[in-house]
């Protein structure tokens, strides 16, 4: 465990200049292309894991192959995994079980891959969420509601917990 003498507390911009390579940048333009916001738009309205073959059928692309090719893209980029004939992820949203469910109003339940994704929800879909994980430390249950423009007042106090991003783990955002 760190000591919390070695806790270093960065603001949401301090983060944001830790991305010297412009790595993000060049995401979030892949992320905006109509077969990502496609999937993803799937992922939010049914979950996953989506069959590539759907997603192919769903898409107007000159050939079948240009599509396979921007799936293939896509998870080159680490934005999506096809996995057996499937996406099973699409940053944000996981077809399996994570620690970070989000509950959506109506009753939607969708899963997501980690501590920023869960926050990112309700900006992302412009609709107030519920947030249910566990503190990374503690392992208490955390429940809290964030709307599009903050979280939500039960969620004062509450950390974001980033590790260091290793070759086994491709993700550095841990939990909350």
């Amino acid at each position: 465990m760190t000591p919390l003498s070695n806790l270093v507390i960065l603001t949401a911009d301090e983060l944001i200049a830790l991305d010297l390579e412009g790595r993000g940048r060049v995401r979030r333009a892949a992320r905006e292309t109509p077969t990502a916001t496609r999937i993803l738009q799937m992922f939010l309205d049914r979950g996953g894991p989506l069959p590539v073959e759907e997603i192919v059928a769903r898409l107007p692309h000159d050939s079948a192959g240009s599509v396979h090719d921007e799936l293939a893209r896509l998870d080159d980029e680490d934005l999506i995994r096809v996995s057996n004939g499937h996406v099973d992820l699409a940053y944000p949203f996981s077809a399996s079980p994570t620690p970070f469910l989000i509950l959506f109003p109506g009753g939607r339940e969708r899963h997501v891959c980690c501590a920023v994704d869960a926050l990112g929800i309700a900006p992302m879909v412009g609709q107030p969420v519920e947030i249910r994980a566990r503190c990374h430390h503690s392992g208490t249950p955390l429940h809290f509601a964030v709307t599009p423009e903050a979280p939500g007042r039960e969620a004062a106090g509450i950390m974001l917990w980033v590790g260091k991003r290793t070759e086994e783990r491709c993700r550095g955002i841990e939990g909350l």
